[in-house]
């Protein structure tokens, strides 16, 4: 028999069920993430650092956890929200259940409700504060400390996920290019995958200056990488990244990066009402005019303008991708007077564990942007 739980939204909203995984009370905020596959990466994403992910797919944990999937050090949700958890794991990786797993990381989550219903819930309030508890009965009492908790909106939170001091992933065979990435909630997958192409990667914490940039490799690192992260992109300090784009060095960003990259060249960012979340968001490249199924966990935006360039202090800025459902910027591009990219970014994840992987291509696009082999006009990307 199961420890009943409730969760309980900001407005009011009670769902009961059942104790999944550690007993006790969290708090975060509510949002859904509507993936097939791939719980495991999106519970160790550091990107959903407090908040409470709602899986919309019915079935999970089918196949357990193993030791090879994790895309960081830890779980980082707040808190898990499940409608049928697997009773059994079957996999022939899988070294232990997901529910095991949720409790020896002492993550409060809840089964057995409606999930559906959650879900069209936040679709038409909005992502918003909630609280999960198998120890408190009373949804009122529960209700009074959600409201108590922060919201996302303004909140920092890059330097809670990042690492401490830096490290470095060397490259995959022959050495090609140096990288600094600064970890705003960095995944593991990112890395490797730039290692895989002959890239060193030097990790460096959220709080790196333009010196710690530049300190990596012998000469200065060949291109400067920012990635995903939690958070409002409001709060963070750009300054470093703008020291980036003076210096003329090639940059990638994804997902937090590109907030922070839209932030740096002029543009506002602001919140999402529910965000994008899960494994299948179509993305129009529109410098190819490719469509892209892609990975999405971002409840922020750059409000920067479809239809024209920017002219920044640093060249001019143009919308390179956007999202297919609702016109939301999933990409940047910065090129000089002569056309030529000097850096980009995009709001998705290239990554992509556990997929799709229809956009791996962009690593290949990074070091084209550091090799100077990059197509010199958005023409130019066409033919």
């Amino acid at each position: 028999m199961r420890q009943v739980a409730i969760l309980v939204l900001e407005d009011g909203r009670t769902f009961h069920g059942d104790a999944y995984g550690a007993e006790g009370e969290t708090f975060g905020e509510a949002v859904f993430n509507t993936g097939m596959t791939g719980y495991q990466e999106t519970l160790t994403d550091p990107s959903y650092h407090r908040q409470v992910v709602v899986m919309t797919a019915p079935h999970i944990g089918n196949t357990g956890v193993n030791d090879e999937d994790p895309e960081s050090r830890r779980i980082w949700v707040a808190g898990y929200v499940v409608r049928d958890p697997a009773r059994r794991a079957s996999n022939w990786r899988s070294r232990r259940s997901l529910d095991e797993e949720l409790r020896d990381q002492g993550v409060v989550g809840i089964s057995g409700i409606d999930t559906r219903a959650l879900t069209r819930h936040l679709r038409e309030r909005g992502s918003m504060r909630c609280g999960i508890s198998s120890t408190e009965t009373d949804p009122e009492a529960l209700l009074a400390r959600v409201l108590e908790q922060p919201e996302m909106k303004g909140a920092d939170l890059a330097g809670e996920v990042s690492v401490d001091a830096a490290y470095v992933v060397p490259a995959v065979g022959e050495k090609k290019f140096t990288v600094a990435a600064l970890d705003l909630g960095i995944k593991g997958m990112t890395p490797a995958l730039m290692a895989q192409r002959g890239i060193e990667v030097h990790v460096l914490p959220a709080s790196a200056t333009i010196d710690d940039v530049l300190a990596v490799g012998v000469d200065g690192p060949d291109g400067v990488f920012f990635s995903n992260g939690p958070g409002d992109p409001a709060t963070a300090d750009v300054t470093t990244l703008q020291a980036v784009l003076e210096r003329d060095l090639p940059y990638f960003g994804i997902c937090f990066g590109n907030q922070l990259f839209g932030r740096a060249l002029g543009f506002g960012t602001y919140k999402l009402t529910y965000g994008h979340r899960g494994i299948n968001q179509p993305v129009m490249d529109r410098t190819t005019g490719k469509v892209e199924v892609t990975a999405h966990n971002h409840g922020f935006a750059v409000d920067a303008p479809l239809d024209q360039a920017t002219e920044t202090p640093y060249g001019s800025a143009t919308v390179s991708h956007v999202c297919l459902n609702d016109d939301v910027v999933e990409g940047l591009e910065l090129r000089d007077a002569d056309g030529r990219l000097k850096a980009f970014s995009v709001q998705y994840h290239p990554e992509a564990a556990a997929g799709p992987h229809d956009a791996a291509y962009l690593f290949d696009r990074f070091i084209d942007l550091m090799a100077g082999t990059m197509a010199g006009s958005v023409e130019g990307a066409h033919a």
